[in-house]
């Protein structure tokens, strides 16, 4: 157990060495926050309120193209102003919020653009805004959100995500079934069921009939070694960890909340033992889909973040 949470120690202090860009920043706080590192986790926390600029969105230090992207650090703004008393922080994660409900850019449907530059839709955006308005007080919100990315992203003959659609051009950016924006789907679908108030049943079962649906998908293309390529269906790619960790953290918390069935538990456990394989002697998770650009094997803030999300969703069941 000692060489385990040195492992964990390991991948944290490699996550917190990285670059913070909106997501990072935020994505690194939800893992600290499930990991039960409460002190860290508040001081991303500080800063992404620090970061904030006028209009709402948190964690901008020079990303001023990002609409989605900061909304994934306000979950643990919330929980920070919670255990905190901290009023200013609450006023931060509300300001994110509205800017949300109020300002960011949509389809004429209601569905958020990923980035103000055009007017696309990312499954990257499944878990940067939904499960934050879930657990801010607007969970029909990001039932929408959730159900407007799966019109316009879902292929239901391959039970899979597309990346990127552009709604000007009313066709796909990129189609491509990449790996770790099913996955973002995945654990996006976990986080808002978690937050679901129990009068919306009917929004509960949608969620969990899509995020069995993705599962399903991803699994179909698992490689025997229990890791993905990183466009899943073609296999010319590269292989990458960060999707098998995204998989094994939404089964372990859908376990968890009994909305899962046994039979998932096998291969959370065969991909977090791959996962393990994974990691180096400075804690770094690799290969995933790698930063900067994510078009190549390295690592990047998220690999090192679902490592510690997948394990903390692991020792809680």
């Amino acid at each position: 157990m000692l060489a385990h949470d040195e492992k964990i120690q390991k991948v944290k202090l490699a996550m917190l060495a990285m670059q913070r860009r909106p997501w990072e920043q935020g994505i690194a706080a939800q893992a600290l926050l499930e990991l039960g590192d409460y002190n860290t986790m508040i001081l991303l926390a500080k800063d992404s309120a620090y970061l904030q600029i006028p209009d709402g969105r948190l964690a901008m230090p020079d990303v001023a193209h990002a609409v989605t992207d900061p909304a994934v650090n306000g979950t643990a703004v919330l929980k920070a102003a919670e255990l905190t008393g901290d009023a200013e922080l609450a006023l931060s994660a509300q300001r994110m919020a509205d800017y949300l409900l109020h300002t960011a850019p949509r389809t004429p449907d209601g569905i958020l653009h990923h980035n103000t530059p055009a007017p696309e839709l990312w499954i990257d955006s499944a878990y940067m805004a939904p499960p934050f308005l879930a657990a801010a007080g607007y969970p029909a919100e990001a039932v929408q959100q959730l159900k407007g990315l799966k019109r316009y992203l879902w292929h239901p003959e391959k039970q899979l995500f597309s990346h990127i659609w552009h709604d000007g051009k009313k066709t796909f950016t990129r189609e491509d079934f990449w790996g770790v924006g099913n996955g973002w789907a995945a654990a996006g679908m976990m986080r808002v069921i978690a937050a679901l108030p129990s009068s919306m049943k009917d929004e509960r079962q949608w969620l969990i009939e899509s995020l069995r649906q993705v599962l399903d998908g991803c699994l179909a293309y698992r490689r025997t070694d229990g890791l993905f390529h990183n466009v899943m269906d073609q296999p010319q790619t590269f292989v990458e960890t960060n999707l098998a960790q995204m998989l094994a953290y939404s089964i372990y918390r859908g376990l968890q909340f009994g909305i899962l069935d046994a039979s998932y538990q096998s291969h959370a456990d065969v991909m977090r033992a791959a996962v393990h394989q994974q990691v180096d002697a400075y804690g770094f998770v690799n290969p995933v889909c790698g930063a900067p650009n994510f078009d190549r094997p390295g690592v990047a803030t998220e690999g090192q973040a679902f490592f510690l999300l997948m394990e903390a969703a692991y020792f809680a069941q």
